[in-house]
């Protein structure tokens, strides 16, 4: 059984029963939880359990045993067959699906789905969209993340009303995100090309781990996640993971999560307290974050930054650093060739080349 838990994993069997509850993401279903036989570390987990049921990241939990799944939302199914019509309200889904190989399968997506370019010539829907839409369209699976099931219960309920299934996916962390790519390949029949495709990303991580090992004097990085408030990544978050494997050293390793999320909230002093020590002031650019170079100098105190200073101020796209899907590997790339060029122009091209092989 691969299970992903963010409490502890050693607690007795437990059953709950929980009313549909928007706002929590939880629903109403069945949560079986791993057995122990010590009662003292039962009563412990029970009050992790109890604790963390009032975080929005507690509900947040999937797992996988077999062909049984079980979403961010608490629903759970069994795959007697794999979906055939699917559509995905994700982009990270629908990257993952056509990743999978599964061009036919994959018959809408989201308005703001662009990637791959086969995404464009797809039907494309919203969760704004009246259930009407999605009705017409037939589909056997539609492929949600937490938001949308928080915040639109109603749509939700109606298309699994008319037989629909709807599933709620979203990792948080890499090890997370290899468990989802399992789910996507149980629900789509593609379960070896699932494999096939964490196996080819462990293996260009574990390359570029090697490539970087040498480096004596690794730069001093701060990355921001979200200019506004100063905010950073948490420990565990994607970013974090692309900008290890990328040879870099993150400054703000104290950073705390922010409402369970993986953004944290830094603040400019704790910037500007370690100001000499920052080599490159690295930020994400998207949706969350809508930054520019000219911004990040002209911040009110940010000349003290050494990389400020020194123009090293980099903007890196946030699909690349902190969306679950195989263009990890890209994001790796583009930024250990910001920041050791001679080292990734050659050698790390070669590694992700080899990775994308096997690319369908």
């Amino acid at each position: 059984m691969v299970n992903i838990k963010r409490f502890s994993e050693s607690i007795l069997v437990f059953t709950t029963q929980t009313a549909d509850c928007p706002a929590s993401g939880l629903s109403s279903s069945r949560r079986r939880l791993g057995a122990v036989d010590n009662p003292l570390l039962g009563l412990m987990s029970l009050l992790i359990l109890f604790f963390g049921l009032l975080s929005p990241a507690a509900a947040e939990d999937f797992n996988l045993q077999g062909q049984r799944i079980a979403d961010q939302s608490g629903r759970e199914i069994e795959v007697q067959k794999p979906f055939e019509r699917i559509i995905s309200l994700y982009g990270a889904h629908t990257e993952n699906l056509f990743f999978l190989g599964l061009d036919q399968a994959i018959i809408g997506v989201g308005r703001h789905d662009h990637y791959p370019p086969q995404a464009e010539r797809k039907q494309s829907f919203s969760y704004h969209d009246g259930p009407e839409k999605f009705l017409a369209a037939r589909p056997d699976l539609v492929l949600i993340r937490p938001m949308i099931s928080r915040g639109y219960p109603d749509l939700v309920q109606r298309l699994r009303r008319s037989g629909i299934e709807v599933l709620s996916l979203q990792p948080g962390t890499v090890e997370e995100m290899y468990v989802y790519w399992r789910i996507l390949g149980v629900l789509a029949g593609k379960s070896a090309q699932a494999r096939d495709m964490i196996r080819r990303f462990q293996e260009a991580v574990e390359q570029y781990a090697a490539l970087t090992e040498a480096i004596e004097n690794k730069k001093r990085i701060y990355f921001e996640a979200i200019h506004s408030r100063m905010k950073t990544f948490s420990q565990g978050a994607m970013a974090l993971f692309v900008l290890k494997t990328a040879g870099g050293v993150n400054v703000a390793k104290d950073a705390r999560t922010s409402r369970g999320t993986n953004i944290a909230i830094y603040g400019k002093e704790r910037i500007l307290a370690k100001a000499a020590d920052i080599d490159v002031y690295l930020a994400q650019k998207g949706p969350m974050n809508s930054i520019s170079k000219a911004a990040i100098r002209e911040e009110p105190g940010f000349q003290l930054i050494k990389a400020v200073r020194e123009d090293q101020i980099f903007i890196i796209d946030e699909k690349l650093v902190s969306r679950p899907t195989f263009r990890l590997l890209q994001g790796v790339q583009r930024l250990g060739t910001l920041l050791y060029p001679d080292l990734f122009q050659a050698r790390g091209a070669a590694i992700l080349e080899q990775a994308f092989e096997g690319d369908p």
